[in-house]
């Protein structure tokens, strides 16, 4: 039969404190440690190897770790899953904790957290997928990329102001790209206004592949097969038969 062991993890930038608990139904809680480290995953590791030495290496166990959800993020449960070790990311609102303890330290929050992974007085954090970094990566990128157009349209207005030349109608249109194409400016001056045009047209032409390229069109049944997987289908006014969107996870409109 598996021993129940549960480890509540208080973690800080500047220190981890771990307390080892082993729930008995009807009796008392054994508490095996409560000792505080260095912050890193590794002497979790350690505590849990030292943890079975001093139980018996002969039983098995059932060890569970968990800390709140907080400045870590999901690092430190990444690193501990990844050596094979079972975590959970407690939401701090559904945790239930002591009545009537007013002195909150680092050694109590630790066996708060023990108590809550060995009775379920929690809701674990819901933990991102790699496809779900990978999107928040993208709309990262995309945000950075919109940030970049926006710096350079400030830098052409700014520099078209300095040399007091103003255009009237409305700007990033047609008409206006070749009023500054045409601006009656000296030789360095144009250099410098294309140089600022050219990185503008880069960032328009990646925004433009970007778009083309997550477009794609699907054969009638396909997309019956497609539309189950999809976060949403939208019905558009296109005349054609069957002319609907399918939205997948992270599309942004």
């Amino acid at each position: 039969m598996k021993r129940i062991l549960r480890i509540g993890m208080d973690v800080h930038s500047t220190n981890y404190t771990l307390c080892a608990m082993e729930p008995i139904l009807g009796e008392d809680d054994r508490i095996f440690a409560n000792i505080q480290v260095t912050p890193d995953y590794k002497n979790v590791l350690l505590f849990i190897e030292d943890l079975k030495t001093k139980l018996g290496l002969d039983n098995e166990y059932d060890i569970v770790c968990g800390y709140e959800a907080g400045c870590l993020g999901y690092s430190l449960y990444h690193q501990l899953t990844g050596a094979g070790v079972k975590c959970v990311i407690l939401a701090p609102t559904t945790m239930l904790t002591q009545q009537g303890v007013r002195i909150k330290t680092d050694a109590r929050d630790a066996h708060m957290i023990a108590q809550c992974l060995s009775y379920g007085g929690y809701h674990a954090v819901y933990i991102p997928t790699e496809e779900d970094d990978s999107v928040k990566e993208y709309l990262r990128m995309r945000d950075d990329h919109k940030l970049a157009l926006k710096k350079v349209k400030q830098q052409i207005n700014a520099f078209c102001l300095r040399h007091g030349h103003h255009y009237a109608g409305t700007k990033w249109t047609i008409a206006h790209w070749k009023w500054l194409k045409t601006l009656n400016v000296s030789e360095m001056y144009r250099e410098t206004l294309d140089e600022y045009m050219a990185t503008y047209e880069e960032q328009i032409a990646k925004a433009e592949v970007r778009g083309v390229a997550v477009i794609d069109k699907l054969e009638r049944f396909a997309f019956y097969e497609e539309a189950k997987k999809a976060y949403a289908v939208i019905a558009t006014s296109e005349t054609s038969q069957y002319a609907n969107v399918i939205l997948k996870k992270g599309c942004v409109l």
